[in-house]
């Protein structure tokens, strides 16, 4: 069982910038692939960015593609999204997800196991 603890949301002007983390409790975190979605009022979970356990092997949607940034410190059980010129299409409930598929990085949230709790990150003037 893996519990994930999202922090870091908050309100930010357009073009601002904000470090999402979610700590991981576990022994085997470094073998879990490592997720973040999104979810704003009215529409579906959607992917934004996800690494793998084993090398950091890293994929992006889209339309965050160059401007955020995931990571992970297997040390510290911890993985974080540096969001970096942020639009107000940006505001969502933002999602921690792990896979215990851990031998690629996926976008489909039907592939992730364990989900937090979600921090909201609100981008407006």
């Amino acid at each position: 069982q893996v519990q994930l603890v999202e922090s870091g949301g908050g309100l930010v002007e357009p073009g601002g910038s904000l470090r999402l983390s979610c700590a991981a409790s576990g022994r085997t975190f470094s073998s879990y692939t490592m997720g973040w979605f999104r979810q704003a009022p009215g529409k579906e979970r959607e992917f934004v960015a996800a690494i793998r356990g084993s090398d950091g092997v890293t994929v992006y949607a889209d339309s965050v593609k160059d401007r955020f940034i995931i990571s992970r410190d297997n040390a510290k059980n911890t993985v974080h999204l540096q969001m970096n010129s942020l639009k107000p299409e940006d505001t969502a409930v933002y999602y921690c997800a792990a896979s215990a598929i851990g031998y690629s990085v996926y976008a489909s949230p039907t592939q992730y196991h364990y989900w937090g709790q979600g921090t909201q990150v609100t981008v407006s003037s």
